[in-house]
């Protein structure tokens, strides 16, 4: 048995506690990763690979859990919607051979991120929008759905009346399989009270998310704007593949982000994992937690940051 197949046989155990990760020291033997406490996401991710499947199944299967929680906010079913109280969807998703798939502005269906690896697999675009998006989901059957509920009518109800919402969180998951396949994808609503139309980093290839599958591969959650300027996600695989381990090319990364936004309050983190299984995480201010499957065990992990 390798070393690998060895991790995946053991048992997946989730963690009660939270530890820190420290600055410039990247973890090893890491399976997959994602943004924020995302541990039943991880676990449905954990499923499939367990069972010797391909990484680009599990993060689409542990996207998808989070697609359809009510209670995150930033992420598919319940997401906060736009300034005219619509709900939009973005995500993508890239596999070790850099073929990519992305969708952005598609309303009225569960899963955005199993429509952009639909655009991967049936069309020879990379990316479809809006209508178009919805079109092509429609032609292909994948499942529709009311995206409101109760609590996001509500928050669009108090932030009409001036209630504040800084809300532009993200899923982005990366994982590595027993066949050394390492894919990520990731899935939004977008920032809170948006303008229509707006996009931000999540959807875009280099951006919100890039796979190597010879290096590396980096998600991002935040302020969307700012990794956009930078393309966060390929700079951090480029630093990579220039040398750095994970954990400090997400700190270079975040502080790039610093230097170009010195006065900003937005908070934007990055994750990143090696096809070794070494994973790094960073973020610009304290709060950025993030869940990984390490050795067969889910863990929160609290990441390090700048300021």
């Amino acid at each position: 048995m390798n070393r690998r197949n060895f991790l995946y046989s053991l048992p997946a155990i989730s963690a009660s506690g939270v530890v820190s990760v420290s600055q410039n020291q990247s973890l090893s033997n890491v399976q997959a990763i994602a943004t924020w406490d995302n541990q039943s996401a991880l676990q449905g991710c954990d499923q499939v690979l367990t069972q010797n499947g391909y990484a680009l199944d599990a993060v689409e299967a542990g996207v998808r859990v989070a697609e359809s929680n009510p209670d995150d906010l930033s992420v598919g079913y319940g997401g906060l919607p736009d300034a005219t109280g619509k709900i939009s969807l973005d995500a993508c998703v890239m596999n070790e051979l850099l073929r990519c798939g992305s969708v952005s502005y598609v309303r009225g269906y569960a899963h955005p991120v199993s429509i952009a690896r639909g655009v991967m697999e049936f069309t020879d675009h990379v990316m479809l929008v809006g209508d178009g998006a919805e079109a092509f989901a429609k032609k292909k059957g994948y499942e529709r759905r009311k995206l409101e509920t109760k609590a996001s009518k509500q928050a669009h109800k108090e932030w009409k009346k001036g209630a504040s919402s800084n809300n532009h969180d993200t899923i982005g998951m990366l994982a590595l399989d027993r066949q050394d396949r390492l894919c990520g994808a990731c899935s939004t609503s977008g920032r809170a009270f948006k303008l229509p139309g707006r996009v931000g980093d999540s959807p875009i290839i280099g951006a919100g998310l890039y796979v190597d599958g010879k290096v590396g591969a980096a998600a991002a959650t935040g302020m969307g704007e700012q990794v956009l300027t930078t393309l966060g996600c390929f700079h951090i695989v480029e630093l990579m593949r220039q040398g750095s381990n994970p954990q400090a090319a997400c700190e270079l990364a975040v502080n790039r982000i610093i230097e170009a936004f010195p006065k900003s309050a937005d908070q934007v983190a990055f994750i990143a994992l090696s096809r070794r299984g070494e994973a790094g995480m960073h973020a610009r201010y304290e709060g950025f937690k993030v869940t990984i499957l390490e050795a067969g065990h889910i863990r929160v992990i609290d990441a390090s940051h700048t300021q």
